[in-house]
């Protein structure tokens, strides 16, 4: 059964079906039908964030608070051993600070150590021409979450270190 309605200027026309123009199907999110938009048996859903793994995570995390755009307290719960204190002596300065673009990381890199308990990663930053190097080492606690223990940045960070001295 089809039932008319009549426009502003009295013409009739056929009345649509809910939901879109005429002989159209409901569709269910991001315009898929409603049984293409659950995922099918074995198969996981294609659009669903994949999580960073956790170098990356923390190497955006110091980038952040390197750059001045986060306070060095935003590291204490994410901190062990001294590298809240290596934060607290190389953040002031804000080295990866830009009066340009917003300085961003360009690749991170890590090596795991054989029992999976702590990672020795590298990254390189972009400030604006300029490239910098980041190093951190982060260690994995009882609780199985990931803590920065160390972190250098252009050689920043390492002053309890000796210097060597030329022979």
């Amino acid at each position: 059964m089809t039932s008319t309605i009549l426009t502003a200027t009295g013409t009739p026309r056929p009345r649509r079906a809910p939901g879109g123009p005429a002989g159209t199907r409901p569709r269910g999110p991001a315009g898929t039908h409603p049984r293409e938009a659950r995922p099918r048996e074995g198969h996981s859903r294609p659009n669903r964030p994949r999580a960073l793994p956790p170098h990356t995570v923390f190497a955006e995390r110091l980038l952040a608070v390197l750059s001045g755009e986060r306070p060095v307290h935003w590291m204490l719960g994410h901190t062990v051993g001294e590298a809240y204190e290596q934060l607290v002596r190389i953040a002031p300065e804000t080295p990866l600070r830009s009066l340009g673009p917003r300085p961003v990381l360009r690749r991170c890199s890590v090596q795991v150590d054989d029992g999976r308990t702590a990672v020795e990663a590298f990254a390189t930053i972009a400030v604006g021409a300029r490239v910098r190097a980041m190093a951190f080492r982060l260690e994995r606690g009882g609780d199985q979450r990931w803590r920065c223990a160390a972190v250098e940045l252009d050689g920043l960070g390492a002053a309890n270190r000796p210097v060597p001295r030329p022979a």
